[in-house]
């Protein structure tokens, strides 16, 4: 059976490789014993998450830096009240770029002192908002990294004068940055780096235990980091699929190697998108994602056709959000460029045909 082009926004598409691994590990992970079955407690599965934690880290080029990994579940939207909880003394600025962006603003508004830095809203967010300013008294500053409905990406990050936290579950290690710019990350594993189920938190650890509110022993970063991300028993199918596909990106080259890659899929859609008149680029070209290309046809009566004609060629997920409409390419990691050429052709072949 031929595997088809999976443009899905998530759960995202996994190496071959790691979706082999995973299955075989369900059938018998250790000494006949299933993944599912075994004690989290037991040595196969700790070695296992301490190599998900200690890759994460290596990957980011945060080892020895202070930081800590921790693999929890819940997903961003329990972080966008965590954050609050573990960060917000005073007030606290955002950034909002997105659906999710301002999702994370109203949970954590449950606390009252949270303030909008900039936002391109009033656009429908098509593009990110630039020349802000982040107060110094601020506890934190909260950006989200790429907008996967909107087709949005920050390509620069703001020298913040106060910790500075990232919603990285789109883009994480997609491409090269300076993660020490960040004092937490986080990530739901479900868009880039496994199944949906559990979310891969990256904080540095001089950040906590400066609020004075009491922080419920679930949703408190210092108790995971104490008890080594296994405080209650953790996501184990979730966790080592991750650190499956983790691994698959090192030994790829890492980030470096991928992020190639994912320009060059990059390139590959949004020249079509730009040269071919039945298509329209989304968001504004200077904040295009990598991860995600939003396009729209110029005339809507050829939609029935152009459906037709990528479902013939084996291309799924291709439906834009509700939020947008049209079309959304979502090129995650493991997408290969042959997908990527796959839907170029069938968009060049409508062109042809129109």
């Amino acid at each position: 059976m031929t595997k088809e082009h999976n443009f899905s926004a998530g759960p995202c598409v996994l190496p071959k490789s790691v979706l082999q691994k995973s299955s075989e590990a369900i059938l018998d992970f250790d000494n006949g014993l299933s993944l599912l079955e075994i004690s989290h407690r037991s040595k196969p599965f700790v070695d296992v998450m301490e190599q998900a934690r200690a890759l994460a880290l290596e990957l980011l080029g945060l080892e020895g830096k202070g930081y800590k990994a921790l693999f929890l579940q819940g997903g961003a939207s329990t972080q966008f009240l965590m954050v609050a909880l573990n960060l917000l003394e005073k007030r606290a600025g955002y950034l909002n770029t997105g659906t999710w962006s301002d999702k994370a603003i109203k949970e954590a508004k449950i606390y009252d002192d949270i303030y909008e830095v900039g936002s391109s809203k009033s656009a429908n967010y098509n593009y990110i908002p630039k020349g802000y300013e982040i107060p110094s008294d601020y506890d934190y500053f909260h950006c989200t990294s790429n907008n996967t409905i909107f087709g949005t990406q920050m390509k620069k990050f703001p020298n913040s004068p106060v910790p500075m936290v990232c919603d990285m579950s789109s883009d994480i290690f997609s491409r090269q940055l300076d993660f020490s710019k960040f004092d937490l990350i986080y990530a739901g594993a479900q868009k880039n780096m496994g199944p949906a189920g559990t979310i891969l938190v990256v904080v540095k650890e001089d950040i906590l235990g400066k609020v004075s509110r009491k922080i419920p022993s679930m949703m408190d970063y210092k108790v995971h980091i104490s008890k080594g991300s296994m405080f209650n028993t953790p996501p184990v199918f979730a966790v080592y699929t991750s650190m499956l596909t983790m691994q698959w990106l090192k030994d790829l080259g890492g980030i470096k190697a991928i992020e190639k890659e994912n320009e060059m899929k990059a390139r590959i859609i949004y020249s079509e998108i730009d040269l071919n008149p039945l298509f329209k680029g989304y968001a504004v070209k200077e904040d295009r994602s990598m991860m995600n290309a939003t396009f729209t046809l110029e005339n809507e009566n050829l939609k029935e056709t152009f459906d037709a004609m990528w479902k013939e060629a084996g291309i799924n997920g291709l439906n834009g959000h509700r939020s947008v409409g049209g079309y959304r390419a979502s090129m995650y990691n493991a997408l290969t460029v042959d997908s990527v050429k796959a839907l170029v052709e069938v968009m060049s072949e409508l062109e042809s045909k129109a």
